[in-house]
């Protein structure tokens, strides 16, 4: 048990060592994840916002098919995403042309893919719950559709944030997907998920936990920062 609590300790150690000791390897991993996962998120939200607007407003046989699409996929298991992403971009397969394989913008496609559904299915619901005559009056009005998805988003600003937060979280911590589409390439395609499974396998576990602690400090910042967002614009 002491052996336990003292390689825990040391993991602690080293993640403040890591941190603060300028490691050229850890803050290049650290800025991977940052870049592929906040890119990931981001491009879920610009895609997934106004996909769930067009849901929303929108009426048509096998609406109710798309929305449990996308509730599924809040479990859509990231092996499963990169194995057919791995497929598609395979050199002799139908995306081989594009050279994406083992590169960031694979990796960036695939956290994307898990994310996009998580920002449809919130949007959709926050505006749900919002009053249904805001619509009516905006049409009464004479806006746009381009003035109304504006305006609706001003109104569920907030949720919104909640759902960006839950794309990130989703993905920074998402390692399957990661490995298959990005192979852990020191420099390029290596982030703190797949640097932990391999330190991990390596029997290297203090640098694996300090690299989990580094994680687990990493989504706390981000998170909180945003957390910190959505209080300042909250109704007192």
């Amino acid at each position: 048990m002491w052996e336990y609590w003292s390689e825990l300790g040391t993991g602690f150690i080293d993640a403040i060592g890591l941190l603060t000791g300028g490691d050229p390897e850890t803050w290049t991993i650290i800025r991977q994840s940052l870049l592929i996962s906040v890119s990931a998120a981001l491009g879920g939200m610009v895609f997934g916002a106004p996909l769930a607007v067009w849901l929303y407003h929108a009426s048509f046989r096998g609406r109710g098919m798309v929305l449990a699409l996308c509730n599924t996929g809040f479990g859509l298991p990231p092996v499963v995403v990169g194995l057919i992403l791995s497929l598609l971009l395979l050199r002799h397969g139908p995306l081989g042309a594009l050279n994406l394989r083992f590169t960031p913008g694979a990796m960036i496609v695939g956290q994307f893919i898990l994310s996009l559904p998580i920002a449809v299915n919130l949007t959709f619901v926050a505006l749900q719950q919002l009053n249904p005559k805001l619509s009516m009056q905006m049409k009464a009005l004479g806006a746009s559709r381009l003035q109304m998805a504006w305006l609706l988003a001003r109104e569920i600003r907030l949720p919104l944030l909640v759902a960006y937060m839950a794309c990130f979280g989703a993905v920074v911590s998402e390692v399957g997907a990661s490995q298959m589409l990005g192979g852990n390439l020191p420099g390029s395609t290596r982030v703190l998920t797949t640097a932990i499974v391999m330190e991990t396998g390596m029997g290297h576990y203090d640098r694996a936990m300090a690299y989990g602690i580094v994680l687990l400090l990493l989504v706390a910042l981000v998170v909180g920062l945003l957390t910190w967002a959505q209080q300042r614009e909250a109704p007192r």
